[in-house]
């Protein structure tokens, strides 16, 4: 199997979970269907896939933890929704189609951002495959990845650092925050879930915290290179909005070695998993490549 064929098996057994979860209607209907429009508006599932294959390196079987692997899903699609709103970043795109408040307004995006989010703890506790203390300590790294020492600090960051001159720890903080923290949290999770030892756990914070900021970095890179077809989104949005990336302080070139580093150390942190970490070096190496 090579690494597409993992990535859309994965990406397919996610989304059917999702699918069932969500076929009793919500009311009122709108709010409904303003949740499925983002949750079903398309994406790679990273976070879910890299759960679950975090999970598979430490002995367990991925179908056991679709519940958590999909609560991943519902916070980043939450956190994309508010991230498009007027008042944040004010896009009129995601994954090419109109964002979620140019089809059903502000507040219904907010509200709809605000059901997933709570949602996403609720669909997280629903389990009878693991244990209730690995469940605790699985939410526990879950809310802090999500919340004030995450997403949310990012995202603030981001904000008020917007058409300042580009700083080396502002930048580095954005993007621990708000994108590495939870892609970290999915793979400790997974091992979190499996109970695993403490030394694998390292090696997947490692991990984590690698991948999570390269895939960043290279998002940063394709705002600038890629099109507005590949990216599913206006090509060159965080340089008009005078965003603080890594290409703006580094430039293109530099960006790419450091992004390539950050993804040697990933790779380096989980060697003592040997070949149970297959998939996961597959995915490290497929980040840096990517052209979306």
């Amino acid at each position: 199997m090579d690494l597409k064929v993992y990535l859309d098996d994965k990406k397919r057994i996610v989304e059917g979970f999702l699918s069932e979860y969500f076929k009793t209607p919500i009311q009122p209907s709108v709010l409904d269907d303003a949740m499925k429009y983002s949750i079903f508006a398309g994406g790679k599932r990273l976070r879910p896939v890299l759960c679950i294959a975090a999970y598979e390196a430490c002995g367990g079987n991925g179908q056991d933890i679709l519940p958590q692997a999909g609560a991943l899903e519902l916070i980043h699609t939450y956190s994309l929704i508010h991230d498009d709103l007027p008042a944040m970043d004010d896009d009129d795109l995601r994954r090419g189609k109109p964002t979620n408040h140019k089809v059903y307004g502000e507040a219904i995006a907010i509200l709809a951002g605000d059901g997933l989010l709570t949602e996403a703890f609720h669909m997280f506790s629903h389990s009878s495959r693991v244990s209730v203390v690995a469940l605790l300590a699985a939410i526990k790294e879950l809310s802090s990845a999500a919340g004030l020492y995450g997403m949310v600090a990012g995202q603030a960051m981001d904000i008020i650092s917007e058409g300042k001159v580009a700083q080396i720890d502002t930048l580095e903080f954005i993007h621990h925050n708000k994108t590495a923290a939870l892609i970290r949290a999915a793979l400790m999770i997974g091992g979190i879930l499996a109970e695993t030892d403490e030394q694998t756990l390292e090696a997947l914070r490692r991990y984590g915290q690698g991948v999570g900021l390269a895939f960043q970095v290279v998002d940063d890179i394709l705002d600038v290179t890629g099109t507005t077809e590949e990216l599913g989104k206006p090509k060159g949005s965080d340089d008009s909005k005078h965003k603080m990336t890594y290409p703006a302080l580094y430039g293109i070139e530099r960006s790419r070695s450091i992004a390539a580093d950050l993804v040697a150390a990933a790779l380096d942190a989980i060697q003592p998993l040997g070949d149970k970490a297959f998939w996961l070096k597959e995915i490290a190496n497929y980040l840096t490549k990517r052209t979306n």
